[in-house]
């Protein structure tokens, strides 16, 4: 039997009993991330050409480019944002001030900046804020400043922190995002008072006296401009204007305002201020042995994913929030480049009317 050196050196002594030397794991040394230098190698080509790659300029060759780009994925390449940040003084990211974005509105919008920010190579940083107190506001611009973003965009803000911005210091390009006459800043916004006054004159189109309208919260613009839409078509169509009743935006806010309808007479068409205070209202429609829309039309306001599946199937106002968020971003990058404009813009993007199965001309009323 041939033994080796090995089987010499106590083989069976715990491993804290044998020499520190023979103690010791060795373990190669950690493997470096690799930096431009070993892309311009690798590709063979200088560090400036990767640096052009890299940020898109257009003087670089077709098969250059294709070259550096390989080795990028070979090497497993990433930038060093922190270190470009400190060159350019640019961090690459955005501010994102939402507002109660457990609503659909300002969800789809926040989601609309997110991707159109992304697709222009800038990550997103978001504060969400459930209440309009100006201090908050002021705290959350304060805190995404120091994180050095580029520039911020606040998302359907109420009145009260729109006001808190008039107090700020003119710093960070910003753009305001459904905020009503927020002539201080450059704005994006849905044109809601058409989308309210194609609701309503859809609705006397079709034979009904006037049209009832179940309004969002008093200090949030998008809600004040609707009611300002409806009230405007009902006056040019010298109709009656009904005392307008208020809700929250929720579903139970919009039941509660139907049972409230139900007991005024000759109540034949309601507008909704958002879908959800409409399926509110269709329950208490239901509820009370109405049929919709034989007796009485529902209309809404958003066109929910949902919208077509209520009973009936709602008509409804549809915004473009993918277009909002694009246009909000570019109007925000061209602010970055050109610093905060002298003369805010004030973007309008048109709302589309979706008729469905909710509204109807009134049924002839059976005679004896």
């Amino acid at each position: 039997m041939t033994t080796s050196a090995e089987d010499h050196r106590a083989p069976h002594l715990p491993v804290a009993e044998l020499p520190r030397e023979e103690r010791m794991v060795k373990r190669s040394p950690p493997r470096r991330s690799p930096v431009m230098a070993d892309v311009a190698e690798a590709a063979g080509v200088s560090h400036q050409t990767v640096s052009r790659v890299l940020n898109g300029h257009p003087h670089v060759g077709v098969k250059t480019r294709a070259r550096v780009l390989e080795a990028i994925e070979q090497l497993g390449y990433r930038r060093n944002m922190a270190a470009r940040a400190l060159v350019t003084r640019r961090s690459r990211t955005l501010g994102v001030v939402g507002f109660d974005t457990t609503l659909h509105g300002p969800a789809s919008m926040v989601y609309g900046v997110e991707q159109a920010a992304r697709a222009a190579g800038y990550f997103v940083s978001i504060v969400s804020l459930k209440t309009s107190a100006p201090e908050e506001t002021q705290e959350a611009l304060a805190y995404l400043a120091g994180q050095g973003v580029d520039g911020i965009m606040l998302v359907a803000p109420p009145r009260p922190a729109i006001l808190a911005l008039e107090g700020l210091p003119r710093g960070l390009p910003m753009v305001v995002m459904e905020g009503g006459a927020a002539e201080r800043n450059s704005t994006v916004s849905v044109d809601q008072g058409t989308g309210a006054r194609m609701i309503t004159e859809h609705l006397l189109a079709l034979g009904h006296e006037t049209v009832w309208h179940i309004g969002g919260p008093a200090d949030v613009p998008a809600a004040e401009s609707r009611a300002a839409g409806w009230r405007a078509a009902l006056a040019a169509s010298g109709r009656e204007i009904p005392e307008p009743l208020v809700g929250d935006w929720s579903p139970r806010s919009g039941y509660e305002a139907g049972r409230r309808l139900l007991r005024e007479p000759g109540v034949t068409a309601v507008f909704a201020a958002n879908d959800q205070m409409a399926l509110g209202l269709l329950r208490a429609v239901a509820e009370a042995g109405i049929r919709v829309p034989a007796q009485i039309s529902v209309a809404g306001f958003d066109d929910l994913p949902e919208s077509e599946f209520f009973s009936p199937p709602l008509t409804t106002v549809m915004q473009d929030f993918e277009a909002v968020g694009r246009q909000g971003i570019d109007l925000l990058l061209r602010l970055m480049e050109t610093g905060r404009a002298t003369v805010p813009e004030h973007l309008v993007i048109q709302p589309r009317l979706i008729t469905r199965q909710s509204t109807a001309a009134l049924a002839p009323c059976p005679t004896g």
